[in-house]
């Protein structure tokens, strides 16, 4: 199958700029607890593509979380595909726990996500995915995390793909400033990405910022593109994949 503007334009979601809102309850009773995310990001990328046709992008979510380490909740965002769907609205459910056998006591963390576009359901498709966060990592502060995500309907295609990732972060002693680097592969059946190809890589080097006076907010300035050539692509289509700086704000609270 050919990686059509519809495929080009879904391969985008979330290491895109953000403004994050969170809010976070005490536990109750019964072990839940509530918390909520808001962003907004100056472009919305998805495993390097751009979601929004390079334009901004407000996102929200809400989780709900068990001390057993289950957890469910949504995610949305505004997206332009250049068709009818104009909002994701993602849920999810998965389930997270501490390896306390391993000396590093990584953060297992696995799960379902459905990619939910309702003005369009014809796009909608579900993933499983796999994490592994390790902490102090070369550095005091430092964390990797790794992840693998499978789908059998990729993109609403129908299709098997393979999505890995390792994302690096790392902070700049107590200054409050940080590195942030990331590369993704995607490898999808019948698929081309652009010159026959049926995978491509992504990528995000950046400085990340903490706020000491406000409790929670972050910044990010990130370089994210991918190692599609724009001229294996129309040139309507080569937007989606060309390199560009996002721009991000993050709240949680």
């Amino acid at each position: 199958m050919k990686f059509t503007f519809k495929a080009l334009s879904l391969a985008v979601v979330a290491t895109a700029s953000s403004f994050t809102f969170a809010d976070e309850t005490p536990a109750s009773p019964f072990g839940l607890s509530v918390s909520g995310t808001a962003a907004i990001t100056s472009d919305y990328r998805y495993r390097g593509m751009t979601q929004t046709f390079n334009d901004p992008a407000v996102q929200a979510g809400f989780v709900l979380s068990h001390d057993s380490g289950l957890y469910a909740g949504v995610w949305g965002s505004n997206v332009d595909f250049g068709t009818t769907a104009h909002i994701e609205l993602d849920p999810y459910i998965g389930f997270a726990t501490t390896l306390d056998s391993f000396a590093n006591k990584p953060l297992l963390d696995v799960g379902l996500w459905y990619y939910a576009y309702p003005s369009q359901s014809d796009l909608n498709w579900l993933e499983l995915y796999g994490k592994l966060t390790f902490n102090d990592v070369l550095a005091q502060g430092a964390s990797l995390l790794t992840a693998v995500n499978y789908t059998n309907d990729f993109l609403g295609f129908d299709t098997d793909a393979w999505y890995l990732n390792a994302t690096y972060s790392v902070p700049f002693g107590a200054t409050g400033f940080g590195g942030v680097a990331a590369l993704g592969y995607t490898v999808a059946d019948d698929y081309d990405f652009g010159s026959g190809d049926d995978n491509y890589f992504d990528w995000k080097a950046g400085v990340t910022y903490t706020f000491a006076s406000v409790d929670g907010l972050t910044a990010e300035l990130a370089a994210v593109g991918t190692n599609i050539d724009p001229d294996s692509t129309s040139s309507v289509d080569s937007r989606w994949v060309d390199t560009g700086a996002v721009f991000t704000l993050t709240k949680a609270f």
